[in-house]
């Protein structure tokens, strides 16, 4: 079983002066990109870097991002990403539950964690000198604190816990080679395709990204976040770089046009249930595939395709080194046709989740199908085996959910909003559709208490990331309950979505109260995607509710309903209403 490093360089040792990765108007050849990656593997050898070590990385979106997680993996670390965007305490959490030896940051990255882990600033002059002072060459076992084997670790990625903390898993080598395999048995990355960097780095769909492109001889197409926004950014960097090979998820897909991009090429899905629809609408005039895998593995586990429309949507078949087991709750085997919930073993499986024994002994328990000492992972899904061998994703077991393809513990953003004072009890629920969907909660106060709905959003955010903030939040006398004294979470959505559609509420527009006005129309628009009974002049669309895919769908709807085309970043920087207002005027005014 090959490690990272060594499936790199044999690639290198082919590939030469080929473009590796592409950033803007950067060309990076696979020469230059492993001698970088030497030469700071060996500065971070120096730092203390070594087999089953973890590296806390936090830089956006570059050609440097790829030096340092290669330098990482070459030094035999694992590393550990960290995203800027993230709430300070959430970052915190993570870095004192890994424990990582160092942190490697970029200048522009400003994180307040110097006193729990030592920093490394790639791009400072004087750690730049240090680095261009190393050999170049490829570092072997004997360079390194300790031999790298495939059973050491490769990156952990921190997700959202149940209990109220997010948990790291922590994955190895072992099950890289069969992913590899399974890139070339379905996508089929070669020399001159161009693979891009859609997801966040700190998510293992990222992997599946620049491995598929730099374990094949391809090319990685590396953007800043705000041109991988679904919809016309995305659409626009997939033409603009060529793009042949992208892996995005529904939610992206639902919102991005598929017209002359991909052509030829190769599109996946996943990362959250693949409809019909988008298949009608990104299989034709390409090869489409549909993966199915949680963070607790390589990546994944089955892959289906190529997927057309009239295929029944299924998640695929088991790909080489791993299995599927549909199993009841004695662990006894399913029928085919009848759910049961899914089980997954093989090389892929993760070591289990950093330092929560406890935890990773419920989850990975014995498999009494493998060899002595083999495992299976309880998924938590549910779903069946076809005749054919094809496994279909039915649902879930517990209450995650996924939020703009992100995984979601709602028992986590149910603990963040109890843990205020004046909270007694809380319940969330998804509302609104693919592109739309969004977190709404409910909380019953102590007697005696008060607290506004602007407050508990402001003390969930936190320690929440962006996806995982109540878009809205209410406060009741006391929650519905079902026959059996359960939170009734259908009578919940159904407060929001009544309220949504029943409000009478005029939307209060302090420039002018002509209903036909640009003020008004934009409002409206805001109140009817953000579900909110009020929008007005002084209101932030993100402090509404607002996130990167209804900014999305604003904008679209501003060019169907009113022909004008407004940049989403306008809508990132407008601080109120009245500022995204003038813009659309604007534009209004000059296509007049």
């Amino acid at each position: 079983m090959p490690t990272v490093p060594k499936l790199f360089e044999s690639t290198v040792d082919l590939m030469g002066d080929a473009p590796a990765v592409v950033f803007g108007d950067q060309v990076v050849t696979y020469t230059e990109l492993n001698s970088r990656a030497n030469r700071l593997a060996r500065v971070l050898l120096e730092r203390g870097v070594g087999p089953d070590t973890a590296v806390a990385v936090a830089l956006p979106k570059c050609d440097e991002l790829v030096v340092v997680l290669l330098a990482v993996l070459k030094a035999g670390g694992a590393y550990l990403p960290l995203d800027p965007q993230y709430p300070a305490k959430r970052l915190a959490h993570m870095v004192e539950d890994a424990r990582p030896v160092l942190l490697v940051r970029s200048v522009q990255v400003s994180l307040d964690l110097a006193a729990l882990v030592p920093e490394l600033v790639v791009d400072d002059p004087g750690v730049r000198r240090e680095v261009a002072a190393q050999p170049d060459h490829n570092l072997t076992d004997a360079c390194r604190n300790a031999p790298l084997l495939p059973q050491h670790l490769m990156y952990v990625i921190y997700t959202s816990g149940s209990t109220g903390s997010p948990k790291g898993v922590a994955v190895t080598h072992t099950g890289v080679a069969d992913v590899v395999a399974a890139q070339a048995a379905s996508i089929a990355p070669r020399p001159g395709d161009r693979v891009l960097q859609w997801a966040s780095i700190s998510f293992d769909a990222a992997f599946w990204d620049w491995s598929a492109a730099l374990l094949s001889g391809a090319t990685l197409v590396v953007a800043p976040a705000e041109e991988l926004l679904p919809g016309e950014p995305l659409r626009d960097t997939l033409r603009r770089h060529a793009v042949t090979h992208a892996v995005l998820p529904p939610v992206a897909l639902s919102v991005t046009d598929p017209d002359d991009v991909l052509v030829g090429g190769t599109v996946m899905s996943t990362g959250d249930a693949c409809t019909r629809a988008l298949v009608a609408k990104w299989a034709p005039g390409r090869r489409m595939f549909n993966g199915y895998g949680p963070t607790e593995t390589t990546i994944g586990s089955t892959v289906a395709g190529p997927i057309t429309a009239a295929d029944e949507i299924t998640i695929g078949t088991p790909w080489q080194g791993n299995s599927v087991h549909v199993l009841d709750e004695r662990l006894r085997p399913v029928p085919d046709g009848r759910d049961g919930e899914l089980y997954l073993a093989g090389n892929g499986l993760a070591r289990g989740y950093l330092n929560r024994p406890g935890l990773t002994a419920s989850r990975f328990v014995p498999n009494p199908f493998g060899e002595p000492g083999s495992r299976l992972y309880r998924s938590g899904d549910r779903g069946h085996r076809r005749a054919d061998g094809q496994f279909v994703y039915s649902s879930r077991n517990d209450d995650q959910v996924k939020i703009r393809g992100f995984r979601v513990e709602l028992g986590e953003v149910e603990a963040r909003l109890v843990a205020h004072p004046a909270v007694d009890v809380a319940a969330v629920v998804v509302i609104g559709d693919l592109a739309g969907a969004r977190l709404s909660a409910f909380v019953s106060v102590v007697s005696g208490a008060e607290v506004s709905a602007a407050e508990l959003r402001a003390h969930a955010a936190e320690t929440l990331p962006e996806h995982m903030v109540p878009s809205s939040i209410h406060v009741l006398p006391q929650l519905p309950v079902t026959a059996n004294g359960k939170i009734d979470r259908a009578a919940l959505r159904s407060l929001v979505e009544n309220a949504a559609l029943n409000d009478e509420t005029s939307v209060e527009d302090e420039a002018n109260d002509d209903p036909a006005s640009v003020e008004s129309k934009l409002y409206l628009m805001v109140r009817e995607i953000l579900a909110v009974p009020e929008a007005k002049a002084s209101d932030n669309f993100f402090s509404l509710g607002g996130q990167s895919m209804l900014a999305t769908r604003l904008a679209g709807r501003l060019r169907d309903e009113l022909g004008v085309t407004v940049p989403i970043r306008a809508v990132f920087e407008s601080a109120t209403l009245s500022e995204l207002a003038a813009v659309v005027r604007a534009s209004c005014e000059s296509v007049s």
